[in-house]
């Protein structure tokens, strides 16, 4: 059994989720008490990983797991193989999961996992080895009614089936809904790849429209471009949007005539990176987030909003793909200068939300056809989105601070109807 740890109260990416938390709570005139439980996570989980590289070396890596809440339901959260994965980091994710849930109405709480390692430096036996010892040591506190991993930084669809095959042999039968992204063959969804990008693009869709921007005449620049970035990307260009930025880890390239999308996904498929790509300018990826367009989603890591980068941005709408882009001190800086933002656990819900789909496809054995994921997707993010609109509206808030509002008030609720077990 892996062993618990002691709750942490570390800074940083975890002290801007509280940040957060603390105006809606204040909107809400949350009690002391009750503040105090949605801040605590419910169990934080760290253990060693050791494992036989096939040079016949040992290494020992350091896995993490924090289910934050089970008030809604079962935890929900992705897993993260990267080095710079802290608990810190996995606290604050696993915080931010059980608002991004219930945003959007999901009946799950909120979790995340990680191991700290460099998946570059290992071969794919590596990879299998530590995903098998990462699940083994999670299998008395995962499970389709407990907490259901998915992919995250650095994770695939292949790692997702790695864990539940190893998870299925531990409890003596199939399980395929104790994590979602997985493979088709083996119990995934149809659209779940896409549903990340897919759910960017149908939010700052509906967004434009509300303050008057023209798909056909934006221009949009996307930071990140895996499968976030890049699907957001397919998907603007096919909605008449013209893509004029797009980045990954080598660099931003721009184009003020607009970048054929299919062109750099093309690109990437058989280089890995958009390193060298001919269909724009080279310029850095602060240089992009600083670029001319209407419409800019970042979809990379976290922080890369400072007051020093909100400072030089010249977009009327933010859609934050990623996790955690913005700090407290930048979204007051687009508040200031009338820059509007879908806060990321209303923007970037549509991975969770077809993994749902997912999961509930796998508790019913039968699968909907990708059109059906496609258009509930749809309904269930607008339908919130414009929720968090009226909210906004009636309380002269922000989109960040309304859709806060609308999940911690729906936390709040279970939390009350299920009351404490002391």
């Amino acid at each position: 059994m892996a062993v618990m740890a002691t709750p942490a109260r570390e800074v940083s990416v975890f002290g801007d989720a509280i940040a957060y938390f603390k105006e809606a709570a204040d909107l809400l005139e949350l009690d002391a008490g009750m503040r105090r439980i949605l801040t605590s996570p419910a169990r934080q989980i760290i253990f060693a990983i050791p494992f036989q590289r096939d040079s016949g070396e040992f290494e020992v890596y350091t896995g993490y797991r924090v289910q934050f809440s089970f008030a809604r339901g079962p935890a929900k959260g992705g897993i993260r193989y990267h080095p710079g994965v802290t608990l810190d980091e996995v606290t604050a994710l696993a915080f931010w999961m059980t608002w991004k849930c219930a945003v959007v109405d999901l009946p799950f709480g909120g979790g995340k996992g990680g191991v700290t390692c460099d998946p570059s430096t290992l071969s794919m036996n590596e990879i299998e080895r530590i995903t098998r010892r990462y699940a083994a040591e999670l299998v008395e506190v995962v499970g389709p009614d407990k907490d259901v991993p998915a992919p995250d930084v650095n994770t695939t669809p292949q790692i997702m089936a790695w864990f539940m095959d190893t998870y299925s042999m531990h409890v003596r039968q199939n399980q395929p809904g104790v994590v979602t992204g997985k493979p088709l063959e083996i119990g995934g969804s149809r659209g779940r790849v896409e549903a990340t990008g897919r759910g960017v693009t149908i939010c700052a869709l509906d967004e434009m429209s509300e303050i008057g921007l023209q798909p056909e005449k934006a221009t949009v620049a996307i930071q990140g471009f895996g499968n976030v970035g890049k699907y957001a990307a397919k998907l603007f260009e096919e909605r008449g949007c013209r893509v004029v930025g797009i980045s990954d880890v080598t660099g931003a390239y721009y184009n003020q005539e607009g970048i054929y999308v299919s062109g750099a996904m093309a690109h990437v498929a058989q280089f890995g990176t958009l390193e060298g790509f001919k269909g724009g300018d080279k310029i850095t990826n602060a240089e992009l987030l600083a670029s001319p367009c209407d419409v800019l989603v970042p979809a990379a890591l976290e922080k890369v909003f400072t007051a020093e980068t909100a400072a030089k941005v010249q977009a009327k709408l933010i859609v934050e793909g990623a996790n955690g882009p913005t700090t407290p001190e930048a979204d007051r800086i687009f508040r200031e200068k009338g820059i509007v933002v879908i806060p990321d656990i209303m923007a970037n819900a549509g991975g969770v939300t077809v993994s749902y789909f997912e999961w509930v496809q796998d508790r019913m054995g039968y699968f909907w056809k990708e059109s059906e994921v496609n258009q509930r997707l749809e309904e269930f993010l607008l339908a919130n989105l414009h929720e968090i609109r009226a909210i906004g509206n009636a309380r002269g808030a922000t989109l960040r601070t309304s859709a806060y509002t609308l999940a911690i008030d729906r936390v709040v609720k279970a939390l009350k109807m299920r009351g404490i077990y002391a």
